[in-house]
């Protein structure tokens, strides 16, 4: 584990392995323990793992514009400088995805590879998107008032994670301590800087993304499939898979045949990672 200086900011950071490089980002809640179970999947690849702004061990600043994308793209940026890495492959899960997509719009020298899991490009329409930014600073107050752990309760029981439920008791008290290892400034202010109402769309711009990319989606959960849909479509360089019997947290429901469709397409692509031009679409 290192901490690193970001731009005013501590970030945690999990670096190990030898290889191209892959770049890990966590969902909203998660943090780098996320991806600790699949490490071992990804032999080959420098994998780092970091704790984004206001999760984990990360610092959690009291502005909630230090939170914003641009901002949250300028720390990853320095971030791979400050680990001497030139290009990495970056694999998000939702708000990860979320993240993960700015990235590749704000810095696409510094990606060789692309993998979304049940990721967003944005809502589209306006009124929707309003209506997100008052729902997340609602939730943002709940969060402060009421603190993590009973958040988290609520939180696990949205429909989005209903397909949890079929998971062993031992992963899901895991998953909930992931949780309650945040704070609550950290999590309220990640929904009010970089909710997904805050950040403008980019599904009119994923025709700039030209680097190799795989979305995943599972199969349980529909809105993020016909999402995976959509982006599929207006990437130029993008492979689908949906995982069957999988919901919104694929490499958590299914994590062997998560591993394998990743482990694949990286593998596939691995030369790119070793390289310092840009890769071009397959």
């Amino acid at each position: 584990m290192t901490l690193l200086d970001v731009n005013g900011v501590r970030l945690i950071v999990h670096a190990r392995g030898v290889g191209p490089a892959l770049l890990l980002l966590h969902g909203f809640t998660g943090s780098s323990a996320t991806w600790t179970p699949h490490l071992a999947a990804f032999e080959g690849f420098t994998t780092v793992a970091v704790d984004l702004l206001g999760h984990g061990g990360s610092d959690t600043p009291s502005t909630p514009s230090r939170y914003r994308m641009e901002r949250c793209v300028d720390d990853l940026t320095s971030l791979l400088d400050s680990l001497e890495i030139e290009r990495a492959a970056v694999l998000g899960y939702s708000m990860g995805g979320r993240i993960a997509l700015q990235f590749a719009l704000g810095a696409p020298d510094r990606l060789w590879a692309l993998v979304l899991e049940s990721a967003s490009p944005g809502i589209e329409d306006v009124a929707e998107r309003e209506d997100r930014v008052l729902s997340d600073n609602a939730l943002a107050n709940e969060i402060e008032r009421d603190g993590v752990a009973a958040f988290a309760d609520r939180w696990q029981t949205l429909p989005l994670f209903a397909s949890q439920d079929r998971l062993p008791a031992a992963v899901r008290e895991e998953l909930r301590r992931q949780r309650l290892r945040n704070s609550p400034v950290g999590l309220a202010n990640s929904l009010r800087g970089a909710g997904a109402g805050v950040a403008e769309p980019v599904l009119n711009r994923l025709g700039e993304i030209r680097i190799p990319t795989l979305l995943i989606a599972g199969a349980l959960d529909q809105k993020y499939v016909a999402l995976a849909r959509k982006m599929d479509e207006a990437l130029p360089c993008a492979r689908l898979h949906i995982v069957p019997e999988a919901g919104h947290t694929t490499h958590l429901e299914q994590p062997d045949a998560f591993d394998s469709v990743v482990r694949e397409f990286l593998r596939a692509y691995v030369g790119a990672g070793e390289r310092k031009e840009a890769t071009p679409c397959p």
